[in-house]
């Protein structure tokens, strides 16, 4: 098997099949010595990063209760 130039790899079929590894499953890496594991990713936390580059940056102290009374027009 060879690395493509972009760094991609195909895994084989009938390791993706054992294992479930559909398209669009989200897979975790683990580097053990020289050998590199992969595994499907125990939790996956779709806006995670986005969520924490945004904690703390708030410039406008509001209740729910005042956010929820914007929206909806009150």
């Amino acid at each position: 098997m060879l690395i493509t130039s972009k760094g991609q790899i195909t895994i084989p079929k009938k390791y993706r099949e054992s294992l479930g590894l559909l398209p669009h499953t989200h897979i975790e890496f683990e580097c053990i010595g020289d050998e590199l594991r992969i595994k499907k990713a125990k939790q996956v936390v779709r806006g995670k990063k986005i969520i924490e580059s945004m904690a703390g940056k708030s410039t406008v102290a509001m209740s729910t209760e005042e956010i929820m009374q914007l929206t909806r027009g009150e």
